[in-house]
C-alpha cells in the first residue's frame, strides 16, 4: 500500500459522516436534525499547573480528523454540511504556548465545511433549531455551558451506537494511517531485536522501542507496551518492563506506535541471545502454524470462531507431537484441555483503538475456549483484525488443568517440565478483511532465522 500518498489527502470525515447518517437512518427511517459531538477538554494535572496527557475522542475525531481539544462539531443530516468550533485565541495562554490554530488554518487542515469558534456554537445551535426537529448526541459528552433548547427532541441513545458500528469497515485513508502506523512500529521492533542481546533490563528495550517511534514522528503508543523475558512471556498483559534480562531465553515484544489516533498492534517473540532452543523453536514453529494457516482461512463472510477454532486444532496436533499433550486430538479438543495453553482469543478489530469497536464479544460465554474472544460473529471486507495466537506455559493457568483429572490425563507434566523456561510465544500481525483473503499490513519481521540473524550480527 502506498499510504504515504494517500496521506497527502484529508482525512474523510464527511465521508464517515455519511455513513453515520445512513446507520441513523436504517435505525430510524426518516431521521432529520444535527449530530452534535464534543472533543476532550484539557484538564490540569492535580497539584500541577500543566495538562494532563491529551488523548482525541474517538467520536469526535471521527467526523472531524481534528485532534484539537475543547472543540465542538456540529453536522446537518440533510445538507451534509458540517461546522468544526474551535477554541478562540486567549492572549494570556498565547504568551505561553504560542499561537494556537486558525479558523483559516483549520478549513485547510480538516474536512469541514465551516470553522467557528467555540463561542458561536449555543448561536449556531439556536439558529439551527427551529429549523431541525432533533439534535443527536452522546451521553454525558455534552459541556454544562452548551443548550439543546431549540430544538423540539433530543436523541441520546444512536449515535454512539452508529459510530462504533461505522468504525468497523475502514476506507483507504484509515487503512492508510494503520499501515504508517505498522511501518513505525517495524522499525522500533527492528530496533529492539537489534539491542536485544546486549540489553541488561526490559526497560531498556521499552526506550528503544519508544525513542525509535518518537523519532519517526509517532510519540503516542497505541497501547502500553508488553516487554516480557523470560517466564515473564507467559503473563499475558505484563506490565512491570522492568526486570533483569540474565539467564532468560526469549523476549516477548508486544508494541505498537498510533499514527494520528489509529493503532498497530504487532508481537514478537525471540531469542535473547540470538539462538533459539530446541524447545522455544519448537513451541514458536507450532505458533506460527497457528497463525499463517489462520490468516489463509480469513476471508469476509468467514466466523471468527471458526478461525479460532482452527487455531486450537493446530495447537493440539503440534503440542501433541511434541508430547506435551498425550491421548486422541478429538478429545482434547472438546474437553477444553488445550485452553491451558492458548487462554486468549485469536484476535480483535483494530483502527482507533487497539481494541476497536464492532467486536461484540461475549464474555458470559460459558464454553471457555471462546469465552475471551473479543470478535464474535462473520467478518466484513474492510474491517482490520489482528491475528495473535500464543502458547504460553504459565503455572497459575496450567496447575488447575494438571489437578484436574478430566484435564490431567491428557497432560504429560514430565514432556512439559522441558517447557517452563520458553515462557510464552505470541506472534501477531494486523490484516485488512478482503472479498478473497487478507491484505497483512504488518511487515515487521517473524522469520525465526531472519530474526537471530539480526541478533546475532548485533
Amino acid at each position: 500500500m502506498d499510504y504515504e500518498t494517500i496521506l497527502q489527502g484529508k482525512y474523510p470525515a464527511k465521508l464517515h459522516a455519511r455513513r453515520v447518517v445512513d446507520y441513523i437512518r436504517s435505525k430510524i427511517p426518516g431521521a432529520s436534525g444535527v449530530l452534535y459531538l464534543e472533543s476532550r477538554a484539557t484538564k490540569k494535572i492535580e497539584d500541577n499547573d500543566e495538562d494532563e496527557p491529551f488523548r482525541q475522542r474517538r467520536y469526535f475525531y471521527y467526523l472531524t480528523g481534528c485532534p484539537l481539544a475543547d472543540s465542538y462539531v456540529v453536522h446537518d443530516m440533510d445538507s451534509s454540511k458540517t461546522t468544526l468550533f474551535i477554541p478562540p485565541i486567549d492572549p494570556e495562554d498565547v504568551i505561553w504556548s504560542g499561537l494556537p490554530v486558525s479558523p483559516e488554518e483549520a478549513m485547510q487542515k480538516y474536512d469541514v465545511d465551516e470553522v467557528k469558534y467555540t463561542s458561536d456554537v449555543n448561536a449556531t445551535l439556536a439558529h439551527l433549531g427551529p429549523e431541525k426537529s432533533t439534535v443527536f448526541a452522546i451521553p454525558n459528552q455534552v459541556s454544562d455551558q452548551v443548550t439543546f433548547l431549540a430544538f423540539d427532541n433530543t436523541n441520546f441513545s444512536i449515535l454512539k451506537e452508529a459510530i462504533e458500528v461505522t468504525r468497523v469497515v475502514k476506507d483507504e485513508y484509515e487503512l492508510a494511517m494503520i499501515a504508517k502506523a505498522n511501518a513505525i512500529s517495524h522499525k522500533a521492533h527492528r530496533a529492539v531485536l537489534e539491542k536485544v542481546k546486549h540489553a541488561k533490563n526490559e526497560c531498556e528495550l521499552e526506550a528503544a522501542f519508544i525513542g525509535t517511534c518518537i523519532a519517526a514522528g509517532a510519540p503516542n503508543q497505541a497501547y502500553h507496551s508488553i516487554v516480557a523475558a523470560g517466564r515473564a512471556a507467559a503473563t499475558l498483559h505484563y506490565k512491570h518492563n522492568n526486570a533483569p534480562m540474565a539467564g532468560k531465553l526469549n523476549l516477548l515484544l508486544d508494541a505498537g506506535c498510533e499514527w494520528d489516533c489509529y493503532a498497530s498492534d504487532i508481537t514478537r517473540t525471540f531469542p535473547i541471545n540470538g539462538k533459539f532452543t530446541k524447545e522455544s523453536r519448537a513451541i514458536y514453529d507450532i505458533v506460527l502454524k497457528m497463525q499463517l494457516d489462520c490468516m489463509a482461512m480469513i476471508k469476509e463472510g468467514v466466523l471468527w470462531d471458526d478461525v479460532h477454532l482452527l487455531a486450537h486444532k493446530i495447537a493440539i496436533d503440534g503440542l501433541l507431537e511434541l508430547g506435551i499433550l498425550k491421548g486422541d486430538k478429538d478429545e482434547i479438543l472438546a474437553n477444553r484441555t488445550s485452553v491451558a495453553f492458548f487462554p486468549h482469543g485469536l484476535g480483535h478489530y483494530l483502527g482507533m483503538d487497539v481494541h476497536d469497536t464492532g467486536g461484540n464479544p461475549n464474555y458470559a460465554d460459558k464454553d471457555t475456549m471462546f469465552r475471551y474472544l473479543r470478535v464474535r460473529g462473520t467478518l466484513p471486507a474492510g474491517s482490520v483484525v489482528t491475528v495473535e495466537p500464543g502458547i504460553y506455559f504459565c503455572n497459575f493457568i496450567i496447575e488447575p488443568f494438571l489437578k484436574d483429572p478430566n484435564h490431567a490425563k491428557y497432560i504429560d507434566k514430565d514432556v512439559l517440565d522441558r517447557y517452563w523456561d520458553v515462557g510464552g510465544v505470541r506472534i501477531e500481525d494486523n490484516v485488512v478483511v478482503t472479498k478473497t483473503g487478507v491484505e497483512n499490513l504488518t511487515t515487521a519481521i517473524k522469520d525465526p532465522e531472519e530474526m537471530e540473524r539480526i541478533i546475532a550480527n548485533s
